[in-house]
């Protein structure tokens, strides 16, 4: 079993800056496929940036968020720049053993942190 917890989180003004992390104990995931998802309520849960070999980035987020991992902190990161309102969401990270690569869905991902909230003010 792998757990995840998310911090980061927090209130900011557009314009502004993040980063979130997601520590993973239980086993080290140096090989497993790692993703940042957020949700807003009424929606579904959407892939921001994934990251397995290579990285990928959805197109609202391309040049403004960046993926990274520590390996050896067992550690995701999701740096957020240039925040705009519409980046408010529940962020999750999520990781999964299964395949070292980009898992675009997220039923792809056998396990998922609590969530931590961004909210960004216009």
């Amino acid at each position: 079993q792998v757990q995840l917890v998310e911090s980061g989180g927090g209130l900011v003004q557009a314009g502004g800056s993040l980063r979130l992390s997601c520590v993973a104990s239980g086993r080290t995931f140096t090989s497993y496929a790692v993703g940042w998802f957020r949700q807003v309520p009424g929606k579904e849960r959407e892939l921001v940036a994934a990251n397995g070999g290579s990285t990928y980035y959805a197109d609202s987020v391309k040049g403004r968020f960046t993926i990274s991992r520590d390996n050896a902190k067992n550690t995701v990161y999701l740096q957020m720049n240039s925040l705009k309102p519409e980046d408010t969401a529940v962020y999750y990270c999520a990781a999964d053993p299964s395949f070292f690569g980009i898992k675009l869905r997220a039923d792809g991902y056998a396990y998922w942190g609590q969530g931590t909230q961004v909210t960004v003010s216009s």
